[in-house]
């Protein structure tokens, strides 16, 4: 009879063969897992900017809409103003006119 170690350790390579492939499709499993999650969370990274980049071009509108109204609101002011000087400058010719007329009038009763 011949002794061989070979034929005595096929079971033991069979084990470890059949461990070997587990710890295979055990990594394989885990990576694909893993690959799902770093999808979700790819699609949910992309989902935070998009509604970031709405958020800064409403924030954006609004300033400017705001920038508008408040243009708008000096532009009425400064027309206010215009119109008040202009009448208070029609009113001070007005009176200076008078005035004038007066002096001229009172010069040639005299």
């Amino acid at each position: 009879m011949t002794y061989s170690l070979i034929e005595e350790f096929n079971p033991m390579r069979k084990i470890i063969l059949a461990a070997a492939v587990a710890g295979s499709a055990l990594g394989l499993a885990a990576c694909s897992e893993t690959a799902e999650k770093a999808g979700e969370t790819a699609d949910a990274m992309a989902a935070d900017a998009t509604s970031v980049v709405e958020d800064g071009a409403a924030a954006v509108e609004g300033a400017a809409a705001d920038a508008t109204e408040a243009a708008g609101d000096a532009a009425d002011a400064t027309g206010e103003a215009v119109e008040g000087a202009a009448a208070d400058a029609t009113e001070a010719a007005e009176g200076a006119a008078a005035a004038a007329e007066e002096a001229l009038t009172g010069e040639a009763a005299e």
